[in-house]
């Protein structure tokens, strides 16, 4: 059995955005009692990411991490169509990952205790942003 679903969301700028309930709703739908949640985000520029979902310091932590490894406005960095955050945005993204797999058991997200999946904007900007959620059991 398999079911999929594509979920938009728009981001706030450069930030992070918990989605979990919305897969979870996804992998209620599906009806699927054992298998797997894949979760894909459709752009070059932002990316997903399973951490702690408590406390907010851990991601702004991350993003304080990434910011000293992809900074933006870099003069090496050739690729700048779309401003200074655009070189950044992209080695963020390959940094970090666009997809992730989350197993299902008893119709549910397996996440830990204090696991949350997020969308990680690395754009400066506001933007919406397409999310394939597919469910396999």
């Amino acid at each position: 059995m398999s079911h999929q679903a594509t979920l938009s969301f728009t981001t706030r700028g450069r930030s992070t955005l918990d989605i979990t309930a919305r897969v979870a709703e996804v992998v209620r739908a599906a009806g699927v009692t054992v298998g797997l949640c894949h979760v894909f985000v459709q752009h070059t520029s932002c990316a997903l990411m399973i951490t702690e979902n408590a406390d907010p310091d851990v991601r702004r932590d991350l993003e304080t991490i990434f910011g000293r490894l992809a900074p933006d406005g870099d003069p090496a960095y050739r690729h700048d169509l779309e401003g200074d955050d655009d070189m950044a945005a992209h080695g963020r993204s390959v940094l970090s990952d666009t997809g992730l797999t989350v197993p299902v058991g008893g119709g549910r997200l397996l996440l830990g205790t204090w696991q949350g999946i997020f969308l990680w904007e690395h754009r400066q900007g506001s933007h919406t942003r397409r999310v394939v959620v597919t469910v396999l059991g």
